[in-house]
């Protein structure tokens, strides 16, 4: 029974060194390759066959054109979950159908009314422009997960070629406190190996150093630092390390 929640804990695709910090299969890019095509094509809101991918030492490009720029983020988050992923680099353009293209202005009334029936928004205190199917975003809340869920507020509106979030954060907290809680975060999550990551605070300015087995581990090891009271800027310098031989 150990072994089974020990091995629960470690992202999917991963193994636990002899020190106990999560090893990485390795993957050929070929074979990774097949794994994030076969990926595209299981999610049913996506037409794989307009999506090109290329991948070099893990790094997964996506090149071609969606119709919608929610499209564009299915697509990215579905190869963020595919094992052996390192990073991501999202080339794919928006191309809106005719039928779903819209003023600037029927889309900024449609992103006003989005945020004011998300209940996680503070939308009095929000902004919002549109240029050429560009959604700009503006404002400041307390907290980062308002920001984020602002944007997935509005990244499904027709006709919206792309999102501009420069929606700020205030900080509540100081930098000592702020280190605390996002120390304490990473020794709770399951997920990351605290010990090969550190973090510094320079105001409300976090900084994440270090090495992750996974490109899994870095993003959940960003999103604890972005759940921190007060933290404004998230710098990730966390290194993903290469892939182990299984």
């Amino acid at each position: 029974m150990g072994v089974r929640i020990a091995l629960l804990q470690v992202p999917d695709g991963a193994l636990r060194s002899s020190g106990g910090r999560p090893i990485m299969r390795s993957k050929s890019d070929a074979t990774l390759h097949g794994d994030v095509l076969a990926a595209l094509q299981f999610e049913p809101s996506l037409n794989e066959t307009r999506i090109a991918i290329n991948v070099r030492k893990g790094v997964v490009t996506l090149l071609g054109k969606v119709d919608s720029y929610a499209d564009k983020a299915t697509a990215e988050r579905v190869v963020r979950r595919v094992d052996g992923v390192r990073g991501i680099a999202n080339d794919l353009e928006v191309e809106v159908p005719e039928h779903h293209v819209r003023t600037d202005t029927d889309v900024a009334q449609s992103a006003l009314d989005a945020l004011r029936w998300d209940v996680t928004v503070p939308a009095q205190a929000l902004q919002v422009k549109v240029e050429k199917g560009w959604l700009t975003l503006s404002g400041e809340v307390e907290w980062h997960f308002q920001k984020r869920h602002a944007e997935d507020a509005v990244r499904r509106l027709r006709g919206l070629r792309g999102v501009i979030n420069l929606i700020t954060v205030k900080a509540r907290l100081t930098a000592v406190d702020i280190k605390r809680k996002i120390e304490g975060a990473f020794e709770r999550n399951a997920r990351i190996h605290a010990g090969g990551i550190r973090v510094e605070v320079d105001g409300s300015r976090v900084t994440l150093t270090g090495m992750a087995a996974t490109l899994g581990e870095m993003r959940e090891a960003e999103a604890a630092a972005w759940a921190a009271a007060g933290v404004t800027e998230v710098v990730n310098t966390i290194q993903v390390s290469e892939a182990q031989p299984a």
